[in-house]
């Protein structure tokens, strides 16, 4: 029996534009607390090694303190830890493995798998089949690249580590470097590899017939669209049987959720469910609305969303799917108290905010501005 920890997609050095500097920093912090988590839950669970499978790093062009402080954190591992070069971070002249900082620095239990080929796991009578990124656009399967010419494994496990999208669904099926399923589960069938480990999809994810090839996904959320992220993969493969359990290592949170919009309870309910988001220093929240708004209420959307952005680590509206209207009626009006030029301007924002399109988003920016001034000034 052998076990093991399957991650994948670390990608330190990440920067997200939506962030704060200050959001930025914990973020980044957050990413090498993944990793020193993933070691503690290697030591936990008695793994005999861990792999991750691409894109360790978000680029080959990285500030030397982002490399330096990643590899004091995979100095917490007590267990070999196996790098494996991706899109990301593929292991041409300008790899970010070959730099000086990496090499002064890399911890002994640290090995980066640059080269293809069978690498044994020392004590763990274990092969691990490696398909390295040694170019930004590879032009054929790495996966099948490796796993071709294998001879049998004798009575060691043996493990693909692998990155890169598979053809079964992709958008771009025309990609040569695609890992072809059908092939790694023939390979796998045949006996001739126990289990393929992929990087590459940030969401966890079994792929083929055989519930032996899969994405670990991130460790750490880095986007709205990925399906349970913030895991590794424990695999227990014992004779013929085999055990893979996602474990959660990341704990932030990337949320987006669309309201409809049309008087003061809708916005009631759009603060009820910011409010109850649980460590928003750690949440990301993208939101759109739906519907019209008088001018007040608009201005009251504001200043909720005024508020909670700075309590989470970013708070954004997705102007692509917003369709929000503003009215502006005679109400409105007269609590502005405006007369001559400010309210013919006020009129002809009123008419403009009605429309569809940047000039109308702008508009009705300029009449919530205007609201929550002459609110303030009353």
């Amino acid at each position: 029996m052998v076990r093991f920890i399957h991650s994948a997609d670390w990608q330190l050095g990440m920067t997200r534009h939506f962030l704060s500097p200050e959001a930025q920093a914990r973020y980044s912090e957050a990413r090498l607390d993944a990793v020193r988590e993933i070691a503690a839950l290697a030591r936990t669970e008695r793994c005999a090694f861990v792999v991750v499978s691409g894109d360790v790093f978000e680029s080959n062009h990285l500030d030397r303190q982002v490399v330096i402080r990643a590899l004091d954190a995979m100095a917490a591992f007590d267990v070999p830890l196996y790098l494996l070069p991706g899109n990301h971070d593929s292991y041409n002249a300008a790899s970010v493995y070959r730099s000086k900082a990496f090499l002064e620095h890399c911890p002994p239990q640290v090995h980066v798998l640059d080269t293809f080929g069978v690498v044994a796991v020392p004590g763990a009578d274990t092969e691990l089949v490696a398909a390295p990124w040694q170019t930004k656009l590879p032009l054929h399967d790495l996966v099948a690249q490796a796993c071709a010419g294998l001879s049998a494994p004798g009575h060691a496990v043996r493990v693909v580590v692998g990155h890169g999208a598979v053809d079964d669904g992709s958008p771009n099926p025309n990609d040569p470097a695609l890992v072809q399923v059908a092939s790694a589960d023939a390979v796998i069938e045949s006996g001739l590899v126990h289990y393929v480990a992929l990087g590459d999809r940030h969401s966890t994810t079994s792929v083929g017939r055989t519930a032996r090839i899969w994405y670990s996904g991130t460790p750490l959320v880095t986007d709205y669209d990925e399906v349970k992220p913030n895991h590794v993969l424990l695999v227990v493969l014992d004779g013929g049987s085999i055990v893979v359990e996602p474990k959660l290592v990341g704990l932030w949170q990337f949320l987006r959720q669309q309201f409809d919009v049309n008087n003061q309870a809708d916005i009631g309910a759009v603060r009820d469910w910011l409010d109850a988001i649980a460590d928003k220093r750690r949440a990301v929240v993208k939101l759109s609305f739906v519907g019209t708004l008088s001018l007040a209420d608009k201005a009251c959307l504001d200043d909720v969303l005024e508020h909670y952005a700075d309590l989470f680590a970013a708070l954004e509206t997705w102007e692509r799917h917003t369709e929000l209207c503003v009215r502006l009626d005679d109400d409105d009006l007269r609590d502005l108290d405006l007369s001559g030029f400010a309210l013919a301007a006020a009129n002809d924002l009123g008419e403009l905010a009605t429309g569809e399109g940047p000039d109308a988003e702008v508009a009705r920016d300029a009449l919530g501005l205007l609201s929550r001034l002459a609110g303030r000034s009353s």
